[in-house]
């Protein structure tokens, strides 16, 4: 993560931009961000080399997970913490068995299905924010609140 978040900061530096304060309000319908969820867990897994037999597991677990995060945050009012508990709790839950039967290495598969909920962006917001306050003397107080905020919660979630 922290090579990402330099590798970003350098690209955002030499363009001459800053990531947003606050997140985009656009809202993406609940089937779509659980395919991309699952996308993340196929793409994690083939970067890692998981054998192909193995990546329906983090696949269809990670899609199921990332669902069950985010009705625990929209209709159980969790946090972002507590939904991620939850959906990692679940993966636990189901991945052991499983991962026991077919003789799956853990890690792997169970890893692939909860990278979709790395507090990614949380982090970079956080890298960019001490970045710009760093460079200002002066920086407005929404800035460090909202890098704050950031940081507090990329950290509650990891």
């Amino acid at each position: 993560m922290l090579a990402i978040a330099i590798g970003l900061l350098c690209g955002l530096a030499l363009l001459g931009v800053n990531l947003p304060l606050e997140p985009a309000e656009r809202r993406v319908p609940l089937w779509q961000d659980v395919i991309a969820a699952a996308v993340a867990a196929a793409a994690y897994g083939v970067f890692f080399s998981t054998p192909l037999r193995m990546l329906p597991w983090p696949v269809a677990v990670g899609a199921l997970a990332h669902a069950l995060r985010w009705f625990v945050i929209a209709e159980l009012g969790f946090g972002p913490a507590g939904g991620a508990f939850v959906a990692c709790l679940t993966v636990g839950l189901i991945l052991t068995p499983v991962s026991n039967h077919w003789r799956m290495p853990l890690a792997a598969v169970g890893f692939a299905s909860v990278v979709s909920m790395l507090p990614g962006a949380y982090l970079f917001r956080t890298a960019s924010g001490l970045a710009q306050i760093a460079a200002d003397t002066g920086a407005p107080t929404t800035l460090i609140r909202a890098t704050l905020s950031d940081g507090v919660v990329a950290w509650r979630c990891s």
